[in-house]
Parts: structure tokens; C-alpha cells; sequence
């Protein structure tokens, strides 16, 4: 397989996985939505965010659930930096560099 070829396999599998999460904002963008729908949609991104973070804290293998230490540790200053800064991006550049500094001291 040469580089080309693997350039737009790679290139085919972003389109395919970006396209169906476009599409639904191109069509909904231009259709009034009702008061109500938006205060429920207003309630989404917090509630996929607290289960992102609560389903990464936890390790499951089987019947047994265990706290998983690296990502709490790195939870708790990304946490404080949310609260303190509410912005995303600084929250998420906090987090990756957290949990680099203690996977590269531990």
C-alpha cells in the first residue's frame, strides 16, 4: 500500500465520519424551532459532557467497577480550571497537559 493510498483511505474515512455530523446542523439551521425544543437542547451538551466524564473516572471489567486514579487525579485541577475560567478550551488544554505530566512522572 503506498502513502497515497493510505492518505485517501484516511482522508475517505474523515469524510465519512464528519458528513453525517454536519448534515443534521445544515438542515436544522434553516428551520424555526419552537421555544420549547430549545430549552430541552440547551440541557444536551452538559448532559453528554457529565457522562463522558463520569463513564471515564470509572474502569469496568466484568462485575467489577474500580476508580481509575490517573484520570481522578487529572479531574480534579481540570475541574477547578473549568469552574474558574469557563472556557473549553482552556479546560481541555488543562486536562491533556495534567494527565501528560503525570503519565510522563508516573
Amino acid at each position: 500500500m503506498t502513502t497515497l493510498s493510505m492518505f485517501f483511505i484516511i482522508a475517505g474515512c474523515a469524510f465519512v465520519t464528519w458528513l453525517p455530523r454536519v448534515i443534521p446542523f445544515i438542515l436544522v439551521k434553516a428551520m424555526p424551532m419552537p421555544s420549547i425544543i430549545m430549552r430541552f437542547l440547551a440541557y444536551i451538551p452538559v448532559c453528554i459532557l457529565s457522562a463522558l466524564v463520569y463513564a471515564s473516572l470509572f474502569d469496568a471489567t466484568g462485575s467489577i467497577t474500580s476508580l481509575n486514579v490517573f484520570n481522578t487525579i487529572a479531574f480534579v485541577p481540570t475541574l477547578f480550571i473549568a469552574l474558574w475560567t469557563k472556557s473549553l478550551s482552556k479546560t481541555v488544554i488543562a486536562g491533556v497537559i495534567t494527565m501528560a505530566a503525570l503519565r510522563y512522572f508516573f
